[in-house]
């Protein structure tokens, strides 16, 4: 039996040898041999952090490839969730590092987001009952709150595995070229049209206009949805996005929030 003098040395030398991934105020992600920690604050909510390992846990049982779930506990006082590390680059670095290649990727990515949408997980939090608490949480008028709400009870009732998330930097192509999908704690189970406008938004925001007009594009021509299906979410979304209280965000986000179909669409257009 391995004394306890001699495990507490291995647990710090690893720690000596952990390599960082990411470094934010409200989390560190780093690797310790073949494991991933993702250590949160030592504010955040526990019943978030159970909720995210709970979602990665239900969508691994679909057969997607993501990273497994190995563990979750408290580390340095703060809870973490530990999965499988996966050496690779993520479809951010590899779209920053080779842009002449952007419509390949584009198109993987694409691809990946339609199998995970194909995928059915009915243990996961419904969509529209997000989308109508965060609808509830905003600061927005009773009137147009009201009017938000009517809109999600008159989408389509769709049961896809939905990401909430689903951008470059949360897929990693390893070095056989397999790709894992990582950070499941939006994820729930509701319209692909949802999915694909949160996409699209977030490239908005971030300034990215003519890769989000060629990923929507590309993700209505491979999934068979319509644009102005996916369009029409926008509103609802931006509206759940508010809550965060990004500043840098939030003009962006109000205009469209009061956005009506065919000004949605001008949107869209404006990138042909």
């Amino acid at each position: 039996m391995m004394s306890f003098r001699k495990r507490t040395y291995d647990i710090l030398k690893l720690m000596e040898e952990k390599r960082i991934i990411t470094l934010r105020k409200d989390k560190e992600v780093y690797v310790i041999g073949d494991r991933c920690y993702k250590v949160f604050e030592s504010a955040k909510d526990k019943a978030d952090v159970l909720n995210e390992a709970l979602n990665q846990a239900r969508v691994e049982e679909t057969g997607l490839s993501i990273p497994s779930l190995l563990e979750v506990g408290i580390v340095d006082g703060c809870w973490a969730i530990v999965t499988r590390f996966i050496e690779g680059k993520t479809l951010e670095e590899m779209l920053n590092e080779e842009p002449e290649k952007e419509d390949e990727y584009l198109k993987r990515f694409v691809d990946l987001q339609i199998e995970m949408q194909s995928k059915r997980c009915p243990l996961l939090n419904k969509h529209r009952d997000k989308m109508n608490r965060k609808v509830s949480e905003t600061d927005l008028s009773a009137t147009l709150r009201y009017d938000l709400h009517n809109r999600i009870e008159r989408m389509p009732r769709h049961n896809c595995l939905c990401h909430g998330d689903f951008n470059p930097s949360n897929v990693i192509i390893d070095k056989e070229n397999r790709a894992y999908i990582i950070d499941w704690s939006h994820a729930t189970q509701g319209n692909a049209e949802a999915d694909a406008a949160r996409t699209y938004m977030m490239f908005q925001i971030e300034g990215n206009r003519k890769r989000a007009r060629r990923y929507l594009d590309l993700f209505a021509k491979e999934s068979g949805c319509e644009i102005k299906d996916i369009l029409a979410w926008l509103p609802i979304l931006a509206a759940s996005q508010s809550v965060k209280g990004i500043k840098k965000q939030n003009e962006f986000l109000r205009n469209l929030i009061f956005m009506n179909r065919k000004q949605l669409e001008d949107l869209y257009d404006e990138e042909c």
